[in-house]
Formats: C-alpha cells, structure tokens, sequence
C-alpha cells in the first residue's frame, strides 16, 4: 500500500520540503549511472558505519540523507516527503522544519550505528528523515485522512485511511523486519524506527504548546481545518467518534 496524499491543507506554500524533493532529485541524476555518474561522489558521501564508529568519515552523518541506490528508492522517499512535510513545515515554520528534519536524519543514523557498529556495507537515503516527519505528523493529527492506494496484482483501490492506522501499520512494518530475519534485505530499519521516535518526541514541545490532549480533544485528532473534514467517505467509523 501506499499514501499518494493526505486530506490536510497547508495555508503555506512548503518551500523547504519542495527544497529538499528537488535537492534529492538533482543528486540522484548526478550520481546515476545514466545521468553524471558521479559514483566517487555517491561511495565519498555516503554512511559508513564502520568508519563512524572508529572517528572517520563523519560527514556521512549529514550527506548521505541526500542520496539514493535508485529510482524507486527515491520516488518512495520523495513521495512520503510530499505527502507529509508540507504540514508540519507548515505547523513548526520553515527554518524549525529544516532543522527537524536534519535532526531526525542524525538520529535515524545514530539507530542504525548502534545496531550494527562494524557494518561495512554503506547506508544511503532520506528515509530515516521522512520517518522523523511521519512521527511528527502522526503525533499533531493522528485522524488525518490519508488516501492509501491498495494493489493486489492487476487490481487496486484508493481508500481514506485515518493517520494513525497508516503510520502505526508502518512503524509496526519495521518493528517486525528488524526483529525477524527479514531485516537483512538492504533496508535500514532501525534507521526508520530511530528517525520515527525521534521525530514524535521531537514533536512533543510543538504538541503540548498547541494544548497537548486538549488539542486532540478540541480537533478530535483531526486536522484543525473545515476542508480536512469534508468529503468523509471510505473513513472507518472510529475517526467519526467523540
């Protein structure tokens, strides 16, 4: 499944978080082998555990959020990005945004360090920041309607999914690779899981400025504007409860 956008205006154009889309885009075809096959640039740039644990190549902390293995591994990325950073780049301001995200970044990097300190294998991509921005948003508008398209082979279907059903099946998505087997298919979990929490007690100041349960209770974990609410079909009843 995947969030193709949310029901959750911004009243702000998010320059930061279309900033960052086309950052990622222009190093991608920079680094791709059949745009500027920058492949020192790539390796130069990205995450090396091993490195970090024994004091070198620290950049990689901050580069490597920057950069992908692919295209799919981008339009991913980019795609929860788009869906999800216009709002809390909204909520928080743009320079607070920025920071937050580059925040959740480092944490997602520090999570997968400690998980596994010699790896030796290099860690790319935006994902563990997205996962910070999904924490947040999870945290300020947990009823958020989100459409979710559905696929099974050749069919498929757009259903409105309230947020906390979305984001809570994803971050119980990486819970469970990273404690199975399945967590060594190239995919940095504990990176996902670190920028998550990160992103959510992150969040937590913003949150209880806004009235912290009392926000919840005034907008019924909804987003706190009349256009989020409209058109509420294919909404499971329990975003309908008072």
């Amino acid at each position: 499944m995947f969030p193709i956008r949310d029901h959750n205006p911004s009243y702000n154009t998010p320059w930061v978080t279309w900033a960052l889309i086309a950052i990622n885009i222009v190093v991608y075809v920079m680094t791709a082998p059949w745009g500027g096959d920058l492949r020192e640039l790539w390796l130069d740039n990205a995450l090396w555990p091993a490195a970090v644990t024994h004091g070198v190549a620290w950049h990689g902390l901050f580069t490597h959020m920057f950069l992908h293995a692919g295209i799919l591994h981008l339009a991913g990325n980019m795609l929860f990005l788009w869906v999800f950073g216009d709002n809390l780049e909204d909520r928080m301001g743009r320079i607070a945004f920025l920071l937050f995200y580059f925040a959740c970044g480092l944490a997602a990097a520090f999570a997968q360090i400690a998980a596994n300190p010699d790896a030796t294998v290099p860690m790319v991509g935006a994902s563990g920041a997205i996962a910070g921005v999904m924490g947040g948003y999870l945290l300020l508008y947990p009823k958020a309607r989100i459409d979710v398209l559905f696929y099974f082979l050749v069919f498929f279907k757009i259903w409105a999914t309230p947020a906390w059903l979305v984001l809570g099946l994803w971050f119980t998505l990486q819970l469970f690779n990273e404690l199975t087997s399945s967590a060594s298919g190239g995919v940095a979990h504990m990176a996902h899981i670190g920028g998550f929490v990160a992103g959510v007690l992150l969040t937590l100041p913003l949150w209880l400025r806004l009235g912290g349960p009392l926000f919840w209770r005034l907008t019924h974990g909804h987003p706190p504007f009349p256009e989020a609410r409209e058109s509420q079909t294919n909404i499971p009843t329990v975003t309908r409860r008072r």
